[in-house]
């Protein structure tokens, strides 16, 4: 009987830090550089509003005159609406410009930071 009990708690215990370690993984933004921030300006060709992160995929016209998308991580629809943003606040065709920290590898891709919507002012959107 003890043995049972000792063998469930250990299962508990297991399985408790297993689910905890991959909840901080989940919220590491280690592959981005985030002592920096890099500025674009472009039109949104899709945004997806869901969960865990939201994403927003940005035509921007490069040097050499060139369309390359970008895809924007971030923060949960939940998240954005408690600082006021909605589905809507950008829709596809929309311009913004943005400030988000850039994976470190050079590729594409960001962590948004703070998003100008057509019109508007910049806001938090992480």
């Amino acid at each position: 009987m003890v043995i049972k009990r000792l063998f469930s708690a250990l299962c508990v215990f297991a399985i408790t830090t297993l689910w905890l370690s991959s909840a901080l993984a989940h919220h590491s933004h280690g592959n981005y550089h985030m002592t920096q921030y890099l500025n674009l300006e472009g039109t949104v060709n899709e945004l997806q509003w869901l969960n865990p992160h939201t994403w927003i995929y940005l035509d921007v016209v490069n040097d050499e005159g060139e369309v390359d998308i970008w895809a924007l991580e971030g923060a949960s629809p939940s998240q954005l609406m408690s600082d006021g943003w909605t589905a809507d606040s950008i829709k596809a065709g929309d311009h913004i410009k943005v400030r988000c920290h850039q994976l470190r590898d050079g590729a594409n891709g960001c962590l948004l930071g703070f998003v100008t919507p057509p019109g508007g002012e910049e806001k938090e959107w992480d």
